[in-house]
């Protein structure tokens, strides 16, 4: 009888390991791979990682946070948040403008060209987001995306654990002007 209790402990092991990882999947934490350059410098392409799914049910995202958000079903992208709703929005000489003043991005590469842009207000309920690659992100400039409803967030990144070699947190690099 020792051998069927044994296997019995250990199939009831393995059966709350995958309860909770599912779980964990489903409600806490969900894993993206990052598919494109328009987060570059910030991620690489084929970087994967890990998003707080339950951060935007207690809070508001905040100006700077990279967020994912389900852009067709089936179809997710990572992209910056720039701003919130009520703020005021413009892009003029390459420069980027919130609630008139010029925002503060330190993760852009110095030679990036950017058109000008709107100026735009964000609707109550509704993000604006840019990708850190400005001249290769399909973003809220873009009127096939525009505002983001905060209904289609998925999370907030916050860590990329692949590869392993460039494992590192996502810090908000961005603070308002």
């Amino acid at each position: 009888m020792g051998k069927w209790r044994e296997a019995w402990e250990w199939i009831r092991s393995i059966l709350i390991a995958v309860v909770l990882a599912i779980l964990i999947r489903l409600f806490l934490f969900e894993v993206f791979v990052v598919e494109g350059r328009s987060m570059y410098p910030t991620m690489e392409e084929t970087e994967r990682l890990m998003v707080n799914k339950v951060v935007y049910y207690f809070d508001e995202p905040q100006l700077g946070d990279i967020v994912v958000f389900e852009y067709q079903p089936g179809r997710d992208f990572i992209k910056r948040v720039i701003g919130v709703g009520g703020d005021r929005v413009e892009i003029k000489t390459g420069q980027v403008y919130l609630n008139g003043a010029v925002l503060n991005e330190p993760y852009l590469l110095d030679d990036m060209e950017m058109a000008d842009f709107g100026p735009v207000e964000v609707p109550p309920g509704y993000i604006f987001l840019l990708g850190d690659y400005r001249c290769n992100s399909m973003d809220s400039r873009d009127p096939r995306v525009g505002f983001i409803s905060l209904d289609s967030l998925k999370g907030k990144a916050f860590f990329i654990f692949w590869p392993l070699w460039e494992a590192r947190g996502i810090g908000d690099e961005v603070r308002s002007p």
